[in-house]
């Protein structure tokens, strides 16, 4: 991994660019998903997002979207400049920062004769699938997929792509156009090891070119320490962060998943 552009992962954002999560609570209907949640995320950084199910992963992920009600503070800082504010409909101090998302990913119909240009093409600039495509949509949709080493796939039938070339489709996508924070909800779910390899490549080389805040979900432990600079174990609240090593081999860590691994490795 490559050195951090920006910061140290230290609990201060200094004049780097930051994302800020502050006392972050969300109830619904009573219950509590989330509570005092705070940790920052620097430009750079590539964070990965730990937790037993029901720990309230989706509803951060929702949160930071915007989706989702919420007491307590997001704030997103560009390099040396004033904090922005995110999610709660304010602005202040320049321009509300762009978010991509990639969802887990969805099923297509193995059937389906929708091809990634349409797809893209309807996502991207609202046009209907069953129109013959412009080339200015269809050049458009070749320069994003490239971003991810995908474009040979741009004719290719949404419902015959491999888990890990659906990825790279959803994650073009998120990157229409670039954003400063991207978020992935499990986007190792559902690809086979080669795909793994490429995809955490890829995502690596991402946040090198754009600087990217990347903030991912996954239950895949053993790589954790090959392509995260941090980890966040969470179960309704921060339990642990820190350097992938230090946090596998917590104890937070083990009484969450009853594993040991880390220095000692899994057992």
């Amino acid at each position: 991994m490559r050195k951090i552009k920006h910061g140290k992962m230290s609990g201060s954002c200094a004049d780097s660019c930051c994302l800020k999560l502050d006392g972050l609570s969300v109830n619904l209907e009573g219950d509590s998903i989330l509570e005092d949640v705070s940790f920052h995320l620097h430009c750079g950084e590539i964070v990965a997002l730990i937790g037993p199910n029901g720990a309230g992963k989706s509803s951060l992920f929702r949160s930071i979207l915007g989706q989702m009600p919420y007491r307590g503070n997001i704030t997103f800082a560009p390099a040396g400049g004033p904090a922005i504010r995110l999610a709660d409909g304010t602005v202040t101090g320049g321009n509300r920062p762009l978010v991509g998302y990639v969802p887990q990913s969805p099923n297509f119909d193995r059937g389906d004769p929708v091809s990634v240009l349409d797809f893209f093409t309807a996502a991207t600039a609202r046009w209907p699938v069953w129109l013959p495509v412009p080339k200015r949509y269809r050049e458009r949709a070749a320069a994003s997929l490239d971003r991810v080493h995908g474009s040979d796939l741009l004719d290719k039938p949404m419902g015959a792509l491999s888990g890990g070339q659906l990825q790279r489709v959803l994650l073009a996508l998120a990157l229409e156009p670039v954003p400063h924070i991207l978020i992935l909800d499990e986007p190792l779910s559902g690809v086979d090891i080669e795909g793994e390899h490429q995809l955490l490549e890829m995502l690596d080389e991402l946040r090198t070119e754009y600087d990217l805040s990347i903030f991912l979900s996954t239950h895949d432990f053993a790589t954790l320490g090959q392509f995260a600079d941090k980890v966040i174990l969470l179960n309704k609240r921060v339990l642990r962060a820190g350097p992938p090593e230090e946090v596998l081999s917590s104890p937070e860590f083990y009484e969450t998943f009853h594993l040991r691994m880390g220095k000692g490795g899994e057992r």
